[in-house]
């Protein structure tokens, strides 16, 4: 009989894949052994593997290259990587090793932008596009930018009193894009988003305020949209609507020359995983081209902002199984020794799914269980994953410890879950580590961070006036780990 975890997973899924395999019975995420990685690092623990950052974003420009040429495509590709996904210092020194530009949201994104200037990581021809609110710092923060040099950096216009903010800062003449305020799915809570300008106020926006302003250029138009880029009726009819607006533009516009289609490529949370990019980018292409040639108006840059499709397939967690609790005669809890709300929140907030699998035992027979976290919260459980409302896992057995990882999970969950500050219940963020690959494929590990300490979050309370004894950086009260 088929009763094994193996056959299960056989007979559900193909397996392996790509990024997945066993080894001596053990599970393997981009050749990482992960029990050596938990034998040396022990569990939970958090990891990032750099290389598919640089894996994902030469994905991503191969199959635009690819579009250009098959529609005779005639402009640039620029991928820019949406900084809010991911923060860290080592996620921007692997993306930026790849010919890219930035996205940023706030004030303080400005700053990592300079400190990386300063390293010669990137240059004032780096392409620096400035999404969100702009209020006092962020404003003063991207003039100053623009005035010392860096005229590759665009603000994005979000609302109507921005552009006289920029102006009164920034010397000279400066580059500007507009943000649409794209119409969502019936199914939100509201009919268009707070980002941005609607779409038939563009134009009497720019006949207003920048046609006869002889400091700004208007070089870009930014759409997004909240469900991302999908192939159904919805995506294809908001993206319709920008090119019309973007030609239209276009004709009383001759600096408007960019297209930026924002982010929103989906990342693998299933062994069952299927989605085209190919056929999208190519269809998004094929789109533009025949919209600017029924309108006689040259094709646009095209500029990308993929931030959770850049960094999301880098990350993982890895939790030890502590204990079973049978609850009633139907569901078993699996605890774990950490909490879901606290390392993984998307999974709370927002009931996000992440490929979990066991890293051991995939030879024992299975049981179908609930997942719960530590905290005393009845929220802290996961029980949804590629099975659809059930979490199959080998049987627990008291002598015979269970490992499981999620996988994919490198975008937002460390600073949603406020990395490095207090966490639910006081549970402590787990290590980081750090995964890299040398040139001859041998792995390389590193501790970004350890675990917390007691004493961390009782000096963020305020019950100590005392530094931790191990006070590196603020990085270092979690615990990551980076392949």
């Amino acid at each position: 009989m088929n009763t094994k975890y193996i056959d299960l997973i056989g007979q559900s899924f193909d397996f392996p894949q790509p990024e997945f395999k066993l080894e001596d019975k053990t599970l393997q995420f981009h050749d990482v052994d992960l029990m050596q990685l938990i034998e040396q690092y022990g569990a939970p623990l958090k990891f990032s593997y750099l290389p598919q950052i640089s894996n994902n974003i030469q994905r991503a420009k191969s199959w635009f290259a690819e579009a250009f040429a098959k529609h005779d495509y005639k402009a640039t590709y620029n991928y820019c990587y949406c900084t809010k996904s991911s923060h860290f210092k080592h996620v921007l020194d692997e993306a930026l090793k790849n010919d890219i530009h930035i996205e940023t949201s706030s004030a303080f994104d400005i700053d990592i932008v300079q400190s990386l200037k300063k390293e010669g990581k990137i240059t004032n021809d780096t392409y620096v596009l400035s999404n969100g609110f702009k209020r006092e710092q962020y404003v003063t923060n991207i003039a100053n930018l623009i005035n010392g040099g860096h005229h590759n950096c665009i603000p994005i216009i979000d609302n109507y009193e921005e552009l006289n903010l920029l102006s009164q800062e920034i010397e000279g003449q400066f580059n500007v894009g507009i943000r649409i305020a794209s119409e969502e799915e019936p199914k939100f809570e509201f009919y268009t988003s707070r980002l941005g300008i609607g779409y038939k106020n563009i134009v009497p926006f720019y006949k207003a305020q920048i046609q006869e302003n002889e400091k700004v250029n208007l070089k870009m138009l930014h759409f997004f949209i909240n469900t991302g880029i999908r192939d159904n009726a919805y995506y294809w009819n908001e993206l319709t609507k920008c090119l019309k607006v973007y030609t239209s533009l276009k004709k009383i516009c001759p600096s408007l020359d960019s297209l930026n289609i924002g982010g929103g490529f989906p990342i693998k949370n299933s062994l069952a995983f299927d989605f085209d990019y190919q056929y999208m980018v190519e269809e998004i292409v094929l789109q533009i081209k025949q919209v600017c040639e029924e309108e006689g108006v040259d094709v646009p840059h095209i500029f990308t902002e993929f931030g959770s499709f850049t960094v999301g397939e880098s990350g993982g967690a890895i939790y030890k199984v502590l204990y079973q609790k049978q609850q009633n005669d139907r569901e078993k809890w699996n605890m774990i020794n950490s909490s879901f709300i606290t390392t993984l929140p998307d999974t709370w907030a927002i009931s996000k799914r992440f490929i979990m699998l066991p890293i051991n035992r995939w030879h024992d027979s299975y049981e179908r269980v609930l997942l719960g976290g530590l905290t005393c919260d009845s929220d802290d459980y996961y029980n949804s994953e590629q099975h659809v409302n059930a979490i199959y896992l080998p049987k627990y057995r008291e002598d015979k410890p269970l490992y499981i990882g999620f996988f994919n999970t490198g975008a937002y969950q460390e600073t949603i879950g406020g990395f490095g500050g207090l966490q639910h219940c006081l549970i402590p963020s787990p290590k980081h580590i750090l995964i890299n690959k040398n040139e001859d494929g041998s792995i390389t590990t590193e501790v970004f961070a350890e675990q917390q300490k007691s004493e961390d979050l009782l000096n963020i309370l305020g019950y100590t006036t005392t530094q931790p004894k191990d006070k590196t950086t603020e990085a270092e009260t979690t615990a990551s780990v980076i392949l």
